[in-house]
């Protein structure tokens, strides 16, 4: 059985829709199972990351956990891999991030705690890094059709996070191989220029990028309520992501998937 963690996002909902249904999905609450199981077949479970024993794994079952950030998340996340771990899984396929490590700034920090207990587990695994999520580009545009970072002329090859899910259901269903990192990215890596232009396209308004020094981009994203810690650390990581440690582009998509990744003005439609 391949059970699957963080169901009702973009990743595990293309994940269950690329499974044709044929996987276990694990919801918070029974109304989210009943709607996938009505959308896409599958059968789930209620449970809770912070509950591991509530994630029903099961010798030989293969577990693809994901969700979305919370301040609980590393702790929970290494708690359910050894849970599945002691049940005998066959497999954790992870989603993480490119690069990060335990120490890393806000969310990328908490992914490498996670992506180091799972390397020191026992447990064969596979590792998802992709780059920033095209599905999150569109919610960066403020009222005034500003996209604000720190990346400079940095390029970042954003990918539909739909093709994450496919990959996911590729090595969730052939034979388990050597433990692996899979870095995922689209087929090209724009700036943020050419970001704003696409969705100038798409959107039928004005969008721009606009470029500002770590300082005053943390004190514009704590104007719109963001902590202000929290706002110093993201603008900090958008400034090392233009460095171009996200600028190149990977092969494995298209390895794994046999076609190439959405670029973007496919996904923008």
């Amino acid at each position: 059985m391949i059970v699957v963690t963080g169901a009702t996002g973009t990743i595990g909902r293309a994940l269950i829709e690329e499974l044709g249904g044929a996987a276990r999905a694990v919801v918070r609450r029974a109304e989210q199972g009943d709607e996938l199981r009505a959308e896409l077949g599958c059968d789930y479970v209620v449970g809770d990351l912070e509950r591991p024993e509530s994630i029903p794994v099961e010798p030989g079952d293969r577990l693809f956990l994901n969700s979305a950030l919370w301040p609980g998340f590393a702790r929970a996340h290494r708690a359910v891999i050894d849970h599945a771990a002691a049940a005998g899984v066959a497999q954790v396929v992870t989603v993480s991030v490119r690069g990060v490590t335990p120490g890393s700034l806000l969310g990328f920090g908490l992914h490498g705690q996670v992506d180091e207990h799972l390397k020191a587990s026992g447990v064969p695994w596979s590792i998802l890094a992709p780059v920033g999520f095209m599905q999150n580009l569109a919610g960066d545009v403020d009222e005034e059709g500003r996209i604000v970072g720190s990346y400079g002329r940095g390029k970042v090859g954003y990918i539909d996070a739909r093709d994450i899910g496919a990959v996911a259901a590729v090595l969730l269903r052939r034979p388990v191989g050597a433990d692996a990192v899979y870095e995922l990215t689209g087929p090209v890596a724009p700036t943020h220029d050419e970001i704003a232009a696409e969705l100038t396209r798409a959107l039928g308004r004005d969008v721009r990028y606009v470029d500002l020094p770590v300082e005053e981009a943390a004190a514009h994203l704590a104007g719109r309520g963001m902590p202000a810690p929290a706002a110093h650390d993201l603008a900090t990581l958008m400034s090392q992501l233009g460095d171009g440690r996200w600028a190149t582009t990977t092969t494995t998509v298209t390895d794994l998937l046999g076609r190439r990744p959405r670029s973007l003005r496919e996904f923008l439609g």
